[in-house]
């Protein structure tokens, strides 16, 4: 052991009931049943005023669509805002929740092999189920350049490194200029930075460590307050982007579309029934039970297709309604918002081979497998804001030999995936938490009890903070 116990008593962070209280609000108003109803309006807006429905001037359609998407474009750009400091402060606070050292050096490895390793099964689940089911034969490439143009940035495309180059990629890992790494939203170097400054924090004493700590609370609350206020938009902000994309589409193109879009919920499904496998076979638990627990996470999170903004609330139904230590929870949970996106790798790997069939390129093995190295590379580290994956799925699709320019495709009907695989994303976080609480649980009642026996022996005075003489 460390030498050095903390309170035998978990800290909670005080924000954390009362941020999930604020987002759960909005599911007794229904927010997500207004985000579905605001999505089939769009769609219905869309389609009159596209070009299969001939009633809408093309050029007076763009504008009105534009316009219709501002909700949308404030929505995105409050989320993108704050998704940086709300992980860094979410990190840090769940890795001070825990005793010491150990325990977190424990939780790191076995919650990255994790990740990785469940990662990779749902890319290879999205592959399969598109190599089944040949969505892109239902779309005309031609369609593909009806559409607008891919989004910036997407076609900044990374070579695949030498062996030689490896060791200068991990030390480059390490941002030399955290602030620079936030302001351009390198969220891998983000991660490393914050568990870095978390487990320093670790080693201080309360007295030392309590001051910063308040701080990140604070950051944490205001950030979580941008996101209610951002969640106000959501209905308005799907409707428009809806509408948007529909217009441009089509109806005939829209119907095509919709193969695809089934081939990926079919994969989520698929990916969530592993879930459910997983709380069966290894948490020894009712998988449907578990779920329903999980439902307020998971409605905030399809309503808000950000795994950071829903962090508060998964973290109470993890250690409120599922049971998980807060220890393990405070820190498995805003890890897995930022590197944990089973969901979003099962569909780029659904998207990259839906448009390689649209664009006729035949993919051979090990192409299929460089999908997936990059897809679980790109997921670690992503932002865990709306709409980044289409900005990842370009790299991936260059990567292979696919036209970037099929992105524009994906784009329009990216609204109801992006929910979808938010929800699935947040689940999967759940169930790793779940995984890596029963892993770890014999390490930490050891710790309790140890922290628990010396605290007694501390007398009333020392109780809750026992620390050696320095």
């Amino acid at each position: 052991m460390d030498g050095r116990i903390r309170s035998s008593r978990i800290r909670h962070p005080p924000q954390i009931k009362k941020l999930s209280l604020e987002l759960q609000s909005l599911i007794k108003g229904r927010m997500w049943l207004k985000v579905l109803l605001g999505m089939i309006l769009g769609t219905a807006l869309g389609i009159v005023m596209g070009p299969t429905a001939g009633l809408v001037d093309p050029g007076v359609s763009a504008t009105l669509g534009e316009w219709l998407s501002l909700p949308g474009y404030i929505f995105l750009g409050l989320l993108q805002m704050i998704v940086v400091p709300l992980v860094f402060a979410s990190i840090i606070l769940g890795i001070a929740a825990n005793q010491d050292m150990e325990m977190v050096k424990r939780l790191g490895v076995l919650s990255g092999f994790y990740f990785v390793a469940t990662t990779a099964v749902a890319i290879a689940i999205g592959i399969t189920v598109a190599l089944l089911i040949n969505p892109g034969q239902y779309i005309q490439a031609d369609d593909v350049m009806l559409m607008a143009a891919v989004p910036d940035g997407s076609q900044e495309i990374a070579d695949i490194p030498e062996l030689f180059e490896i060791p200068g990629i991990i030390g480059g890992l390490f941002p030399s200029n955290p602030l620079d790494a936030m302001a351009s939203g390198q969220m891998l170097q983000v991660v490393l930075f914050a568990i870095i400054v978390g487990i320093a924090v670790l080693t201080l004493s309360p007295r030392n460590s309590g001051p910063f700590m308040e701080l990140l609370g604070s950051l944490q609350e205001i950030c979580m307050t941008v996101v209610k206020w951002s969640m106000h938009l959501a209905p308005l902000a799907v409707f428009g982007l809806m509408a948007k994309f529909t217009a441009q589409m089509g109806i005939d193109t829209l119907l095509g579309m919709g193969v695809y879009v089934a081939t990926v919920l079919i994969g989520l499904f698929l990916l969530f029934v592993l879930y459910l496998i997983i709380i069966l076979v290894v948490l020894r638990r009712n998988p449907f039970r578990f779920m329903a627990d999980s439902k307020d996470a998971l409605l905030i999170a399809f309503s808000t297709s950000s795994s950071a903004a829903t962090m508060p609330v998964s973290i109470k139904v993890a250690e409120e309604k599922l049971g998980i230590r807060p220890a393990i929870g405070q820190f498995v949970i805003p890890l897995g918002a930022t590197i944990n996106m089973n969901g979003t790798a099962l569909y780029q790997g659904v998207a990259t081979v839906f448009l390689a069939q649209v664009f006729g390129v035949d993919l051979t093995l090990p192409q299929l497998l460089l999908v997936m190295i990059i897809a679980v590379g790109a997921s670690i580290g992503t932002p865990s804001t709306p709409g980044v994956g289409i900005i990842i799925l370009a790299t991936i699709l260059e990567s292979v030999g696919v036209p970037a320019a099929g992105v524009a495709l994906i784009i329009g009907v990216d609204r109801i995936l992006d929910m979808s695989r938010t929800s699935v994303n947040v689940a999967g976080d759940l169930v790793a938490s779940g995984v890596m609480d029963k892993l770890a649980r014999g390490r930490l009642d050891t710790l309790m009890k140890a922290g628990e026996e010396l605290a007694e022996g501390a007398g009333d005075e020392g109780a809750g903070e026992v620390f050696p003489p320095r």
